[in-house]
């Protein structure tokens, strides 16, 4: 059986709460990479506290901090920085008892020269092998979100994979938006992708839209979906209660749920 996650929010707990019993959801929490919310204890308090006090899900994601988050940077500062909000994403997961954190590659597809990938692939292979051994209790997963081949995130994967705690999280629209057909990303990431974010957009730019209401070829995903990665978890990526309503109607109508 499909497991389905969708995005709670705590001004909508109730309405989001008994959408998930009634599809048997799980969670992806989304309110932790806000950088605001990272520098205020009491907030970040006071999120987890809302949410403990109804039922959760038994099985939760979370998103991690990914504005300007650059572990791989130059500049030892940002490093520094980088690494702070990653760890943060990571306690604050454990906290809210979520079993995997999600967390952008952040590649630069115009930096496209030999020389600088190879280097970002040592540096990022590096930096997620002290993440993945230090937090061997939760899994990390990296999305595809800037890149526009799967070559790089393959790359690394093919470093990273030794670890059980690492998968890749495909952001199907995002591929769609890239380069390469999003079926040639499910095919190449497929034996390492353990989670995707699907929603809907007009192939142009990322728009999060309810499934359903762009041009992406849904029967395609569907397929890739049974060939190439039909042991991942699923997240409906689109936020208002009225878009994953409609999102999980489209899903079951057309047989995928």
């Amino acid at each position: 059986m499909k497991q389905l996650l969708i995005i709670p929010s705590v001004d909508a707990l109730q309405e989001i709460s008994k959408l998930a019993k009634d599809y048997s959801l799980g969670y992806e929490y989304n309110e932790f990479f806000v950088p605001s919310v990272l520098d205020d204890e009491n907030k970040i308090d006071e999120i987890i506290r809302q949410y403990d006090s109804i039922d959760k899900p038994k099985y939760c994601t979370m998103h991690g901090a990914f504005f300007d988050v650059i572990p791989f940077s130059l500049d030892e500062k940002i490093k520094e920085v980088a690494n702070l909000r990653i760890e943060q994403s990571i306690e604050i997961a454990k906290r809210i008892g979520a079993s995997a954190v999600v967390f952008h590659t952040n590649f630069n597809p115009f930096l496209n020269s030999e020389e600088y990938i190879d280097k970002w692939i040592d540096v990022n292979k590096e930096y997620w092998t002290r993440v993945l051994e230090k937090y061997t209790d939760i899994s990390i997963y990296l999305e595809n979100m800037f890149d526009t081949t799967p070559d790089v995130i393959e790359r690394l994967s093919k470093e990273l994979c030794k670890y059980e705690n690492y998968g890749v999280c495909l952001d199907y629209a995002h591929a769609a938006l890239s380069k390469v057909n999003p079926e040639i990303w499910a095919e190449k990431l497929g034996k390492y992708v353990k989670h995707v974010h699907i929603n809907d957009n007009d192939l142009v730019s990322d728009l999060h839209l309810a499934w359903g209401d762009g041009k992406i070829n849904r029967a395609k995903f569907y397929e890739c979906y049974e060939k190439y990665l039909k042991k991942a978890t699923i997240l409906i990526e689109t936020n208002s209660y009225e878009n994953i309503d409609k999102s999980l109607k489209v899903l079951k109508e057309e047989g995928f749920i």
